[in-house]
């Protein structure tokens, strides 16, 4: 049942981020930026989701986040926000270009001190990362879900968060002809929700984000 569903959607949402916290001015500058400047603007998490990511991370309080795709870095500097004293953010991306715009970003930050940047295919990089994580957060090609839960997922301590984004992939989860994205997407979903290990809830914020829970 829903309780707005008459209700203007567009209209919803501008009220929702009109009631929201203020991004920094460096987030904005990003934002901006990235719409000036990128086709592909719709990569970037945004205003409304960073702001999410970020109280996620300020309730959490993590020591070690691990964020899988970068790309011009807004995502991880939300996450570099509710850092616990002496924490820090691993963000690991394979493109030298838009990490090299989000490393100018980090550095204009408060939090920048806070940030590290690796760039590599994270399939590789994965394996050689030790752990334990407070909150992983992916958002990197898609086909690859399923393959980045699992080398993660013994990394994370109990009572540890997975954050993945796009999981909606603009409800075309539901479409009985799914493309390959949504079709490795809803097997990532279908994965998720039969681990016994971990509970979970599927956000239709945005793109649709999935919060997994390690038991």
């Amino acid at each position: 049942m829903s309780f707005i569903a008459d209700k203007d959607y567009s209209a919803l949402v501008a009220y929702s981020e009109q009631m929201t916290s203020d991004e920094s001015s460096v987030l904005k500058e990003l934002r901006e930026h990235c719409e000036e400047h990128y086709e592909d603007k719709s990569m970037l998490s945004g205003f409304y989701q960073g702001r999410l990511l970020a109280m996620i991370s300020r309730m959490v309080r993590p020591t070690y986040v691990l964020e899988i795709g970068t790309y011009l870095g807004y995502s991880t500097i939300c996450l570099a926000e509710g850092l616990a004293p002496g924490g820090m953010v691993y963000s690991i991306d394979n493109n030298s270009e838009t990490n090299a715009v989000a490393q100018s970003f980090i550095d204009k930050a408060v939090v920048g001190d806070k940030i590290t940047l690796r760039q590599g295919n994270a399939i590789f990089v994965l394996p050689h990362l030790a752990g334990p994580f407070d909150i992983v957060f992916i958002d990197a090609d898609k086909p690859n879900y399923s393959n980045y839960y699992n080398l993660i997922i013994d990394k994370v301590g109990p009572g540890g968060f997975i954050i993945a984004d796009n999981v909606l992939w603009s409800g075309r989860v539901l479409d009985e002809e799914k493309d390959e994205n949504a079709r490795r997407l809803h097997e990532f979903n279908e994965m998720v929700q039969a681990d016994e290990r971990v509970s979970n809830i599927l956000l239709p914020v945005r793109d649709g984000l999935i919060v997994v829970c390690k038991q």
